[in-house]
């Protein structure tokens, strides 16, 4: 994919009793793209090139990660808080927002508890909370999902992803996915962002969630934004089966399949996301 010659300003906000450091490009109708595990702000950097000409681009690093606060707690709760803070404190009354993997989590609680923030939802690699409890026990999910048992150790999950000063990592990361996803330049940037704080507060939303759950009643409330799903089928973590059964707690939904694409969704395959991104922000823009 062709790169664009974007401004990133980056900034510190004060939300929700910790500095968070947030990355800001374009201007127009807001898009709030929110990281997964073992990222950050720079996972959407496709995203940013693309939608920066046309909208006001918002990717935070979240609680725990790369340059902002790594202080506890880490509950659903308030991470949704630090979102909800975060659109507050950049003037938003209703943004798009796209989560990827445990961003795409905090994305459907956050569509669930606060819908009037939003215009519309994109999830990527994620299932609805609902949807995986259902589904971690159903063809072996149970054994994909077996690095979240795992990451209820105290310490050592810390210690072995650092483990060669995190080049283990990313070396994994690498080959996950097709040739060229990750050039020189990414994969120097994921370094330097894991060596600067580590991985400890990204594992303690794990364990937050473990202990606490995602704070939804059983049953959820139905989502009434219009939601677009996106899911690489190669995710070796998440099987696609967990994304059949999410129209019961969706109102206005549409899925995308990608074949031969891995977890690593919008990195594999940014034409490919972008192009249903920006079809989806257009038609709930219409609404």
């Amino acid at each position: 994919m062709a790169k664009m010659s974007i401004e990133r300003r980056h900034r510190a906000v004060e939300v929700n009793g910790i500095r968070m450091h947030v990355v800001e490009c374009g201007d127009g109708e807001p898009v709030l793209f929110l990281h997964g595990f073992p990222e950050f702000w720079y996972s959407w950097r496709h995203q940013l090139a693309f939608f920066a000409p046309s909208y006001r681009c918002i990717a935070p690093d979240l609680r725990g990660y790369n340059e902002t606060d790594a202080r506890p707690p880490y509950d659903v709760d308030t991470l949704v808080a630090d979102v909800l803070g975060l659109l507050d404190a950049c003037g938003i009354e209703r943004a798009h927002v796209v989560g990827h993997d445990w961003g795409g989590a905090l994305a459907w609680v956050l569509a669930t508890k606060a819908p009037e923030r939003l215009i519309s939802l994109s999830v990527l690699n994620c299932p609805h909370p609902a949807r995986f409890r259902k589904g971690l026990w159903q063809r072996g999910q149970w054994l994909r999902s077996w690095y979240i048992a795992f990451f209820q150790l105290p310490w050592l999950p810390e210690r072995v992803l650092a483990v060669d000063d995190y080049r283990r990592l990313a070396r994994m990361l690498i080959r996950d996915v097709r040739p060229g996803t990750f050039t020189r330049e990414d994969v120097k940037a994921y370094l330097e962002a894991w060596r600067r704080s580590g991985l400890h507060g990204g594992i303690e939303w794990y364990r937050a969630a473990a202990r606490k759950g995602f704070g939804l009643p059983d049953p959820p409330p139905l989502i009434t934004v219009p939601t677009l799903l996106i899911w690489g089928e190669d995710d070796i973590a998440l099987g696609k089966h967990l994304a059949a059964g999410t129209e019961e707690y969706v109102q206005d939904l549409s899925v995308r399949f990608l074949p031969g694409i891995s977890h690593w969704v919008q990195q594999e395959a940014p034409a490919e996301v972008n192009a249903a991104l920006a079809e989806h922000f257009r038609r709930a823009g219409e609404r």
